[in-house]
């Protein structure tokens, strides 16, 4: 192995921190705390699929969150190419939410 190799495992903490960094604008949670994350999934040539979902088919934010998740997945070093991509099955609820956005937002 490579000096630059990274697993598959430390590929995924990165994708995650990643994503933390992106927020709904309208909701004052990072999208993976949220929920919106249902699936992150790396091949073997590092490159990063991501299943998403949004908190409403009719968000206004339909096409910039995803780009924007994509974008940033694609800047990890390691990380050959990156592809999101955007379901709504199963619709989002609020019992998608982790601990830490149900306590931030007081529910």
């Amino acid at each position: 192995m490579s000096d630059n190799y990274i697993s598959p495992q430390e590929l995924e903490e990165k994708v995650i921190n990643e994503i933390k960094g992106v927020f709904d604008p309208e909701i004052p949670v990072n999208i993976y705390d949220l929920g919106l994350i249902y699936d992150i999934a790396i091949t073997e040539e590092n490159e990063v699929v991501v299943l998403m979902t949004l908190t409403s088919p009719s968000c206004p934010e339909a096409m910039s969150l995803p780009a924007e998740v994509q974008e940033r997945i694609k800047q990890i070093e390691g990380v050959k190419n990156a592809k999101v991509l955007l379901t709504f099955d199963p619709p989002w609820d609020k019992s998608m939410m982790s601990e830490i956005a149900r306590f931030e937002l007081g529910f």
